[in-house]
C-alpha cells in the first residue's frame, strides 16, 4: 500500500485590502480562529512586520505548517498551506483553509499551485 502524504497549495493573490496587508495582527487572528476551527495543532509560529509595511508568518503544525507573506505597496501576497494525511484525509481542510484566506483578504488569485504529495 503507498502512502499519500497530502495536498499542498501555493499561491499568489492580489487584495485592496491594504489594511490587512501591512501588519500581521488581523492575519493572525484569523490563522489562530482557522487553527482552532478545523482542530489543528499549533507547534510554533514566527510572525513579523516590516518597518515599511507588510508582514510574514509561518505557522508550525503536527500536520504541517501554512505561511504568507504580503507587499502592500504592490497589493500582493504569497500564501502557501500543506497538511499531511498521516492519520486522516485533509484535503478538504486545506481547501476550507486556503478558501477561507482569500475572502479574508478579498483575495483575487493571480496564480496557484496545487501539488498532491
Amino acid at each position: 500500500m503507498s502512502y499519500k502524504p497530502g495536498l499542498h497549495i501555493l499561491s499568489e493573490f492580489t487584495s485592496t485590502k491594504s489594511t490587512y496587508l501591512s501588519s500581521f495582527e488581523p492575519c493572525k487572528e484569523l490563522f489562530n480562529s482557522l487553527i482552532e476551527l478545523n482542530e489543528l495543532q499549533k507547534v510554533g509560529e514566527v510572525y513579523h512586520n516590516f518597518e515599511n509595511g507588510g508582514f510574514t508568518a509561518v505557522i508550525c503544525l503536527t500536520e504541517s505548517h501554512l505561511s504568507i507573506h504580503t507587499w502592500p505597496e504592490y497589493e500582493l501576497a504569497t500564501f502557501d498551506i500543506f497538511l499531511s494525511n498521516y492519520k486522516k484525509d485533509n484535503t478538504l481542510k486545506v481547501n476550507l483553509i486556503y478558501n477561507e484566506v482569500l475572502a479574508f483578504f478579498e483575495g483575487i488569485e493571480t496564480q496557484k499551485n496545487e501539488i498532491i504529495r
